[in-house]
């Protein structure tokens, strides 16, 4: 029997639930609605009826979770999940275990995005890489040595928050001016007053204003990217999350505004390339979690 493992992605509106091999094939995979109200026992009890669904054979050795939110270092407690009602300290790796009787390990859902392109994804060919998210907010993970780098305390790697502007708009977390202040979905329709797939169809017939707005809105992408690059110096950016699909729009702006900004130096060789998961990103992140987490011969 082929060994197998579950990669998780736990979303506000849904629970996708994958099976895979060690070579990232997905042998099975599903989705169900997350319940609402998304507490932690009924969010516990869909996902170990998904697993059961996949796991009929019997073959899964190991389970991953990506969730909305901050983990604790080790992988064991969600510490907040972000849009999911009362989701704080949350022993979720524990109850899976005890529910289902597989090694458990969690991670924040950007990291295990940025794990998942890493290891099938456009940053396969890299070692060290930075993922930036740009949806609802801006998420972001490291990969330092092609492991996932979440520092001391779990929590690391929060790149949409930032500071862009010293003076900026508040953000949730408390910070003024981060990037996911400039570079979000909200940000973008708090500045225009549309959708970013609005604009990207303006842009596509010429309309002047949108193309420049794409023009602006790559130059602060890049300054936020300048400062990541002088602290880790990454063989590549990879950006997804829905806005990534005006890629074309907004890329030679921020291209320039790196070049401007840092010095070759630093950015030796650096490749700026868009995410090829899409969806699947966070569900194949981890299951690759889970893979490393039973110490299996991987590639």
């Amino acid at each position: 029997m082929v060994k197998t493992v579950i990669g998780v992605d736990l979303g506000g509106t849904a629970i996708k639930i994958g099976k895979f091999d060690q070579e990232g094939n997905c042998l099975e995979s599903l989705s169900l609605p997350t319940p609402q109200p998304a507490t932690p026992k009924e969010v516990a009890l869909t996902i170990h009826q998904g697993i059961c669904q996949v796991n009929l054979d019997k073959s899964c050795q190991a389970i991953g979770v990506g969730v909305p939110g901050p983990t604790d270092a080790q992988g064991r407690i969600a510490k907040i999940a972000i849009n999911l009602a009362g989701w704080r300290d949350i022993p979720l790796a524990d109850w899976l275990e005890e529910s289902t009787g597989m090694p458990t390990i969690l991670a924040n859902d950007a990291n295990c995005a940025g794990l998942g392109e890493a290891w099938l994804g456009a940053g396969k060919r890299f070692q060290n890489l930075i993922l930036l998210t740009l949806g609802t907010g801006v998420g972001g993970a490291i990969i330092l040595d092609g492991n996932l780098f979440v520092g001391s305390k779990g929590t690391a790697a929060e790149l949409g928050l930032i500071t862009l502007n010293f003076d900026g708009p508040l953000c949730n977390s408390g910070n003024q001016g981060s990037l996911e202040q400039y570079a979000s979905l909200q940000a973008i329709r708090r500045m225009t007053g549309k959708e970013p797939k609005q604009l990207a169809e303006l842009a596509e017939k010429g309309d002047q204003g949108a193309l420049q707005f794409w023009q602006g809105y790559g130059c602060l992408l890049g300054a936020g990217i300048a400062s990541l690059l002088y602290v880790l110096t990454p063989e590549a950016v990879i950006i997804g999350g829905g806005i990534s699909a005006s890629a074309k729009f907004f890329f030679p702006s921020l291209l320039t505004e790196i070049e401007r900004r840092v010095l070759p130096s630093s950015r030796e060789g650096l490749e700026v390339l868009t995410a090829e998961l899409g969806n699947r990103a966070g569900m194949v992140g981890a299951a690759k979690l889970a893979w490393q987490l039973i110490d299996l011969p991987r590639k």
